[in-house]
Formats: structure tokens, C-alpha cells, sequence
């Protein structure tokens, strides 16, 4: 376990950001980290609770926003899907941000509710019945389904035809329980019922869901002398109304109270936690006094109840089967251990069968089995979730850097450690908050520090993958733990799983692998001229779906083939080298648009234009010296074909808008470009056409493509967008120190040198990648780039053609490779 980052405030002399007390931090299953400070302002003496939000890959890069509570933040909930976020406070105010118009840094509070002045100690979202578990025994098979299976669980309350109801749930300091169901019209129904007759004090608790659609709440009021209390609430709606039923489950006492030698030994209970939310069945306690701390590890069971031989005389049926009832039972305890400041759980939610633990430590498999543990000395524990036992130790704040420190460690009071820690989704980063307010960022390896052969730490990391691409998780915590060396290995195992899957699941995931390919390749200056290639891919496919869903069947009784698929069909039939002659073989009828609609789509068909001409214009180079962007493509016939139906399609509109056309700077005017390249392009697809037999283009092809850059003019082609990204620069083991709001002047990996040959040099003019529209050195326009690849695209759209929107409508939410959208300065130039 080793530190990859730290980021700091900067002091300001007016106003500062100090940690919250309770501090609270969230991580979601887009890597995007929510937590909060208290913002001190010396003059007017008043705290302003603040909720910052930040993507791991631009940790500087803070959005930090006035969350409007009065009291402090007690709790931060993430959703399923990432998107929306939960604040609850000390005053019983919970509100929802979500992202206004799909930015990851710019929130807006949409919805809320509240239970006047009575603070919240837990929150949850309610469960969408969304449940996989992971097998670790099956992480050789060769289908998705058996190694992520689907676990059968019901959602905690369904609209009408089983949709899952999106709400919350709260538990509140007076022991009230408080339920909000978000219809879909917008409104919120609210409904709050006291968990039991008696109301207590509730000083800490914790929800988790049951397989049957209930909700199981676990309360303690602090004191180690009473017992964890147990409630299942039910949840329904009647005429339009929410209505919550509580019952009371059985409750336990900790094994450390009722041991006479340790009675009042760990007087308070300091945290509750369920292992999961989906796990209602196990809990994690944790006792402790002024220095010292003890966990205990407890599960649910179903046991016999035994009955007197009275009546199993009386009633014969009671006799076969003893009569169950459900208890407690302590799994695993720890010795006593230094005073425990924040806990950790993991998400990932691995399969806990006999066999599966057996294989996973055979294997030396470990995300989702460990726990975090940080403790008042700043050091921090990972235990085995089941039995406690620690697996790997990291002390991070324990080393003062210079002697100045030292002294000040000194006269300090208690030594730096963290208040919150949370867990990646996939479990291998570990993020902490301390009580100075740093965010550290630490690796927490797959193997837990043991030394495994180069085989299987690929196949830890291409399973946790495999779990990312099928989920829609993000994978950068994955990406810490990747090499340089292991890329190429990596890509190609990852290509040879997807291609074992079934055709209907590998077209859901195409573009998925496509950008997950992407972010390795970036990782290892060998292959970053590939990077240029899987972005130009994505791009590729997403032109030819659009302006295949342009065309519209003559008459609509027509058979179940569209006129893409036709024309897919006819163009790898007719092998023809002219362009012509392969029209002549298509009804015309369908292609035929609006003149505003083609003149909208120049600019994409002037980009399939310009990148026939690059490819065959780089073929001659390609087999010499390093690898330039473009490579993959010229053996691959699947990419080729799709550029060859795009030329047919966009030749037969230039019959009806010749405005449309790609423009070449041609040496002669008497030359027909277009049949030229696609002369040559069918050529070069002919040769790679048959996947598993490829040929090598011959001589007179390649001579041909030497002659091109004499009669027509090569464009440079704007391959990648600048890239700041951080994982790169994480490669080398040296933590790195970052502020909040300073984007770092760090001296570039080598990868990273080589990349930005491929980016637009600094005082060129700007292009959006998406628009393929050029914004100029100094853009005026607002634009967005994305979180991952560092793509530039326009906030507001300049058209108001509805072909172009369509071509927009797919980037609103998420960018090319599926990462998050954040709003740009508008000096970014």
C-alpha cells in the first residue's frame, strides 16, 4: 500500500478551509470523490459548510460549492449510477445535487426534504434491485455471465411493470425513521414514522436492504452498556401516500461487554457499520475508550430452536423439523488495537462462498476482501473482512519530511491522521481525509503486497476490468496498478475475452473496450500512437451510425433490412474499384435528404475525407521506423469497410448538394478525388477483407499511395487533445504533492512526451473534436473537455439542424470514451 498523491489547501490569510467535524466523504462509481470542509471567515467569524467535489484524474481541479446547510454535514450519499449526490446535515435538511447540464463541476441542489431541527446520523439511496456478485473460482471462464452472475433481489419499492422507485432514507438522532420517494412527475412524497414505541436516542446507525425488498436499520445509542438494536422497515405506497411499517429484529450486545475481565473497559461504541448495503446479514462494531479500540465482526444466522420432548411427543410434524429462529453470532474479533479514527469498507461486491475464498487466497486475490482500519496514530490497516487479520499496513503521516516538522510534531498535539477514508468501487484506492484538511490518494495493491508472477497480477487487473466494462464503472483506480510493461499484454488479453463473448453482448460493450484500450495505451510510450487510433475508431463509428440512421426507406412496408444495413450488405458484395459502379447497385430513393440537413453534416464528412486521404497517403511509411497514428487501421477490413459505405453514401449526395463534399487541394482540376481514394481504398480492404488470411498490399498499390501526396494536399490531421491527465505521472512511485486549485507544472513521463507529438501544440489553433469545427487560437466560445481524454467540444450548440443535434444528443451526457464532461475556463487557451 503506497501513497500516490496528496493534495492541500493553499493558506490564505483571511479565510481558511478547516476539516468539518463530523468530516464526511463520498467516492462514486465514476471516480468522482464528494467531501467537506468548514470555510472559516476570520472577520465575520462564521463557519460556511462547504461540499467540494473532485475527479480523481484532476484532483486540483475542485469545485467546491456553498451547500446552504445551516448546521454541519453529517452525511454525503452517492447514487448508484454516479450522478446525483445526497447532503444531510445536523439540522435534518437533506437536499439532492445533481449536475446541471452533465458537467462534473457544476452542481445544482434540485430536491430535498427535511425533519426539522432533528439531525440525521444515517442516509442511503433506496436499492434499484441491481445486484452481481463476482466469482472468483470462474475469473478463468470464458463467458461474462458465469464470472459477474446476477443475484436475484428485489428493489426496495417498484413503480408500476417492476421499475425500481429512486428515494431516500434517513434515520435521525430521536430515532425516526424518514423516507422520500422521488415520483416520476418530479414530486417528492415524504413520509416519517418512529422506528419503535419507545423512542431513543440513536447516536449512531446504519441501512442496508434485504434480497426480499425490506430494509433493515441497525441503531446504537453510544453506549456500550445498552444493545445494537435491529429494525426491518417496509416501505409501500398507498393512494398516493408513503407508508413505512417497522418491526423490531433481534439486537446483540458486543462480545467485549459481556466478557467480565474487559466490562468497562471500551465504554463507547464509535462506529456501526453494515459490510454492504445488499449485506444486511453481516455488521462491523467497533468499542472504544480514550486510547484504544477493539472491532468485532458479527453475522445473522438461522438456528434450531431445540423443544422439549413434551411436545415433540404432542405434535409429530414439530419433531422433523425444529422450529428456526434468527440470531447473532460473532464471527471474529480483534486483539486490542490503537483508537480507531475512521473505517472503510469495500464495494466490490465479491462472492463469499467457501470455494470462492478458497481460490481467491490461492491466488492471492484480494479487492473487496479487505476492510480499512485508520487509526489516531495516522497509520492505516487493511484486515481481512471475515476473520480481521491484517493484511497490509501503510503509515503515511508517520514520516516528517525535515526537521522543521519534527519540531513541530512535537509541540503539536495529536499527530496527523485521517477523520474519513472511503474505498474505490473496484477496491484498489484508498482515499483519506485528515484533520488538516489533505486529501491523500493511496494504492492499495491487488495482492496486498505480495510478490506474484507477471501472469497472474495481469489476470487480478484484466478481471477487475472485465468487472468495469460490464458494469459502466469507471476503471482509473485500476489504472494505478498498470505498468508500462504490462499494456501490450493487457490489450491483447483483454480483446481476446471480448471476443469470446456472444455478438449480441460485444456490440453493447464495442465502444466501451474501444476506450478502455485507449486509457491503457496511454500509459506506455510504445503505444501511444494507438491512443490516435482507438479515439479515431470511436469516432469513426459513431459518424457511421449517425449518418446511417439519416437514411429512410422508400416506402415503409418495405422488408426488415434498413437502408444502412443494405447498404453494408451491397458494398461488401460488390467489390468493385469504382465508386460508380457500386452506386449504380443502390436505390438512390433512400439517400435522399434536405439540402440544409447535408450542408449541416459538411464538416463530419469533410473528417471521413481527410482521413481515407491520411491513411492511404501514410501507407508507404507504415512499415518503417516507429509506429505513427493510423497503423491499425490499414489492417483492419471492418474500419475499411465502414470508410468505403461512407464515401459511397456521401458521393451520392454530392449528386444532390455538391456543397457537401469533402474539399481537396488537387493539383489538377480535371481529377475525380473521391473515385481515386476510394479506388485505392478498396485495394487496400481487399487485401485485409478475409480477417484470418490478410495479404500484404502489393507494389503497384503502394506506388500509387507514394503518388497521392503529389496530387493532393495531406492534411494534418488534429489527432489527440492536449492531455493533463495525472496517471501517467503517478508511474514512477513518487507521491506527488498538489494543491487545490493550482493545475501542477510537473516534468512530463516519457509517454506522456511522446503523446503530446500527437496533441496540437500549445498557440495552434484550437479545434472542437466533436464538431470538427475550428475555434481559433483564442476561443471565445464556452466550451467543455472531458475528465478522461481530454476531448474539446463547445458548451452551446452553434446549429440548429436536427441531423446535427442528433449528432450532439449523443455527447451530452459523456464524451467519445465515456468519460465526464467539466466546464473549461474561458482563458483555457
Amino acid at each position: 500500500m503506497d501513497l500516490a498523491y496528496i493534495c492541500e489547501w493553499e493558506k490564505r490569510p483571511k479565510s481558511n478551509h478547516c476539516p468539518s467535524i463530523p468530516l464526511v466523504c463520498a467516492w462514486s462509481c465514476r471516480n468522482l470523490i464528494a467531501f467537506t470542509t468548514d470555510l472559516k471567515n476570520e472577520e465575520e467569524k462564521d463557519l460556511t459548510h462547504m461540499i467540494h467535489m473532485i475527479d480523481t484524474e484532476h484532483p486540483w481541479d475542485v469545485y467546491s460549492i456553498n451547500s446552504g446547510h445551516v448546521e454541519m454535514i453529517t452525511c454525503l450519499e452517492w447514487d448508484q449510477s454516479g450522478s446525483r449526490l445526497l447532503s444531510a446535515d445536523a439540522d435534518g435538511h437533506i437536499k439532492c445535487w445533481s449536475m446541471t447540464d452533465h458537467l462534473a463541476n457544476s452542481w445544482e441542489n434540485t430536491v430535498g426534504c427535511s425533519v426539522e431541527g432533528d439531525p440525521i446520523v444515517a442516509l442511503s439511496w433506496l436499492h434499484n434491485g441491481v445486484k452481481l456478485a463476482l466469482h472468483v473460482e470462474k475469473s478463468g471462464a470464458s463467458n461474462f455471465g458465469e464470472k459477474f452472475s446476477r443475484v436475484k433481489f428485489s428493489p426496495s419499492l417498484t413503480l408500476f411493470g417492476g421499475k425500481p422507485m429512486e428515494g431516500w432514507i434517513a434515520v435521525t438522532i430521536s430515532g425516526l425513521v424518514t423516507v422520500s420517494l422521488l415520483k416520476p412527475n418530479g414530486q417528492v412524497l415524504t413520509s416519517t414514522e418512529s422506528l419503535c414505541r419507545l423512542r431513543c436516542r440513536v447516536a449512531l446507525a446504519d441501512i442496508a436492504f434485504t434480497g426480499g425488498g425490506n430494509i433493515v436499520v441497525a441503531t446504537s445509542d453510544g453506549s456500550n452498556a445498552s444493545p445494537v438494536q435491529f429494525y426491518k422497515v417496509c416501505v409501500s405506497v398507498v393512494n398516493e401516500k408513503c407508508k413505512i411499517d417497522t418491526e423490531i429484529l433481534p439486537s446483540l450486545f458486543m462480545r467485549c461487554t459481556t466478557d467480565p475481565a474487559r466490562k468497562d473497559k471500551y465504554p463507547a461504541i464509535t462506529h456501526l457499520k453494515f459490510f454492504a448495503r445488499d449485506m444486511s446479514e453481516q455488521i462491523l462494531l467497533c468499542a472504544s475508550n480514550q486510547n484504544n479500540s477493539i472491532v468485532e465482526c458479527w453475522s445473522l444466522r438461522k438456528e434450531g430452536l431445540p423443544v422439549n420432548n413434551i411436545f415433540q411427543k404432542l405434535s409429530p410434524t414439530v419433531g422433523d423439523k425444529p422450529p428456526m429462529i434468527l440470531k447473532w453470532r460473532i464471527l471474529s474479533a480483534t486483539n486490542e488495537l490503537d483508537r480507531v479514527s475512521a473505517v472503510a469498507l469495500p464495494k466490490l461486491p465479491i462472492s463469499l462462498t467457501n470455494t470462492d475464498l478458497k481460490v481467491a487466497s490461492d491466488t492471492k486475490f484480494f479487492p473487496g476482501l479487505g476492510l480499512a482500519l485508520a487509526f489516531h496514530d495516522g497509520s492505516v490497516h487493511i484486515t481481512h473482512r471475515l476473520t480481521l487479520q491484517t493484511m497490509a499496513v501503510s503509515y503515511s503521516s508517520q514520516r516528517p519530511v525535515d526537521e522543521q516538522a519534527i519540531k513541530r510534531q512535537r509541540t503539536a498535539g495529536p499527530s496527523v491522521h485521517f477523520k474519513a477514508v472511503q474505498m474505490s468501487w473496484t477496491s484498489l484506492a484508498l482515499v483519506g481525509i485528515d484533520n488538516h484538511g489533505k486529501l491523500s490518494m493511496l494504492r492499495i495493491s491487488p495482492s496486498m503486497g505480495h510478490v506474484l508472477d507477471m501472469n497472474m497480477s495481469l489476470r487480478h487487473l484484466l478481471f477487475l476490468l472485465e468487472y468495469c466494462m460490464v458494469t459502466g464503472y469507471d476503471w482509473w483506480d485500476i489504472l494505478l496498478h498498470v505498468q508500462p510493461g504490462m499494456v501490450q499484454n493487457l490489450v491483447e488479453k483483454l480483446h481476446e475475452e471480448y471476443m469470446r463473448q456472444n455478438a449480441a453482448l460485444q456490440q453493447v460493450l464495442s465502444t466501451r473496450i474501444i476506450a478502455m484500450k485507449a486509457s491503457l495505451c496511454k500509459l506506455s510510450s510504445a503505444t501511444v500512437a494507438r491512443v490516435c487510433d482507438y479515439h479515431a475508431k470511436l469516432f469513426l463509428i459513431a459518424i457511421s451510425c449517425t449518418l446511417k440512421s439519416l437514411l429512410r426507406p422508400t416506402a415503409l412496408n418495405t422488408p426488415d433490412k434498413s437502408p444502412g444495413d443494405r447498404l453494408t450488405e451491397i458494398c461488401s458484395k460488390i467489390t468493385d474499384i469504382d465508386i460508380d459502379k457500386v452506386m449504380i447497385n443502390l436505390k438512390t430513393e433512400e439517400f435522399v435528404l434536405e439540402m440544409p440537413t447535408l450542408q449541416s453534416l459538411q464538416q463530419l464528412i469533410q473528417w471521413v475525407g481527410d482521413f481515407v486521404l491520411y491513411l492511404l497517403a501514410s501507407l508507404p511509411n507504415q512499415g518503417s521506423g516507429p509506429v505513427r497514428p493510423g497503423h491499425s487501421f490499414l489492417r483492419d477490413g471492418a474500419s475499411l469497410s465502414m470508410l468505403r459505405e461512407l464515401m459511397v453514401m456521401v458521393r451520392i449526395w454530392g449528386l444532390l448538394k455538391p456543397s457537401c463534399l469533402p474539399i481537396y487541394t488537387a493539383t489538377s482540376d480535371t481529377q475525380d478525388s473521391m473515385s481515386l481514394l476510394f479506388r485505392l481504398l478498396t485495394k487496400l480492404w481487399l487485401c485485409c477483407r478475409d480477417e484470418n488470411h490478410p495479404s500484404e498490399p502489393d507494389e503497384a498499390l503502394i506506388d500509387e499511395c507514394c503518388l497521392l501526396p503529389s496530387q493532393l494536399l495531406i492534411p494534418s490531421i488534429g489527432w489527440l487533445p492536449a492531455n493533463d491527465s495525472i496517471i501517467s505521472k503517478l508511474q514512477n512511485k513518487q507521491p506527488l504533492r498538489l494543491q487545490f486549485g493550482k493545475p501542477p507544472g510537473l516534468a512530463a513521463h516519457s509517454a506522456l512526451l511522446q503523446y503530446d507529438t500527437f496533441a496540437r501544440a500549445p498557440g495552434q489553433p484550437k479545434i472542437d473534436h466533436l464538431r470538427r469545427l475550428h475555434l481559433g487560437a483564442y476561443p471565445t466560445e464556452e466550451c467543455k473537455s472531458c475528465t478522461r481524454c481530454g476531448c474539446v467540444t463547445m458548451l452551446k450548440s452553434p446549429n440548429k439542424a436536427t441531423a446535427v443535434k442528433q449528432w450532439e444528443q449523443r455527447w451530452i451526457k459523456n464524451c467519445l470514451c465515456g468519460g465526464l464532461w467539466r466546464k473549461m475556463p474561458l482563458s483555457y487557451s
